[in-house]
């Protein structure tokens, strides 16, 4: 039986589909004949816009505000939905400081959007999957979920959790003999905006990934069935690299700028941003209706 789940006539569910890969991969879902696309975003605002996009492509589409570190905003958003054929665990934020320099909420904050929305929202609708005996449940990880980064403390972590989440979830669906799937996305930075002021030291090697690309590469994913996917090619070699002693192994890292590349974070900036943040903030305790 194919692992994989035919993103046509597929009622697809992105969470953060309010900007980014998030937005891209429900335009692209839309494109290749999903029935309905949910969207899930902190923001009102940038949802109903993505909402907005989809039907005037013809699309069916409902946008829900909330956010997806509740677990009890994300149980009240997901009874109206229904089932689900594939969900996408797309929203994250990064701090991008130092330890020493984050402070306690920043790092709670981290966690609940980047792993603990992974089980409120996999909870949610996996049972229905189960019973259907079909679908796919992805979870967009980082490369930094396979090796730390320096001023990725949270962040890291969080995407390792990710990581690890999505492993065990494979391991008891393949031990119940369930054809659900499961897909890890451990992209390296994404010109998103949200890495804003990353830089690379290795272009070639290490490239900065283009968001259209990324998108198109993790609804092929999801179709032909994959466990995995992890970009670039070179990010695949982290795994063995950790066979080498430690310090040779930091040594590799350092020499690829791994423990650079956030030396020049800035993330998002400007006007808009502030506007979602104050908007969000406003509705962070409430969840919004169909749209």
């Amino acid at each position: 039986m194919k692992r994989g789940t035919d993103i046509s006539g597929a009622r697809v569910l992105i969470t953060g589909a309010g900007s980014g890969i998030g937005r891209l991969m429900a335009l692209d879902a839309a494109a290749r004949g999903a029935a309905e696309i949910i969207i899930w975003d902190l923001s009102a605002d940038s949802g109903e816009a993505v909402q907005a996009e989809l039907t005037a492509r013809g699309t069916a589409a409902r946008a829900f505000a909330l956010n997806v570190g509740d677990a009890d905003q994300v149980e009240a958003a997901a009874a109206p939905v229904g089932p689900i054929d594939v969900l996408i665990n797309c929203a994250g934020i990064v701090t991008g400081k130092k330890l020493l320099e984050n402070d306690e909420e920043a790092i709670r904050r981290v966690f609940e959007v980047n792993t603990f929305a992974l089980y409120w929202t996999t909870r949610a609708f996996l049972p229905g999957m189960i019973e259907r005996d079909r679908g796919s449940v992805v979870t967009i990880a980082s490369a930094a979920g396979l090796t730390g980064v320096a001023r990725q403390t949270d962040y890291s972590a969080s995407k390792w959790a990710a990581v690890g989440f999505t492993e065990s979830l494979r391991g008891e669906l393949r031990a119940d003999g369930s054809h659900v799937n499961t897909l890890a996305v451990c992209p390296f930075y994404i010109n998103t905006g949200m890495f804003a002021g990353v830089q690379t030291k290795f272009p070639r090697l290490l490239p900065i990934l283009e968001e259209t690309d990324v998108s198109t590469r993790v609804l092929d994913a999801v179709e032909s069935g994959r466990e995995q996917l992890v970009m670039p090619s070179l990010v695949r070699w982290v795994p063995g690299a950790r066979l080498l002693p430690t310090r040779a192994f930091d040594k590799v890292m350092d020499f690829l700028g791994v423990n650079q590349t956030m030396d020049h974070f800035t993330g998002r900036t400007g006007r808009g941003q502030q506007r979602r943040a104050r908007g969000s903030a406003a509705r962070a305790r409430q969840v919004a209706g169909t749209r």
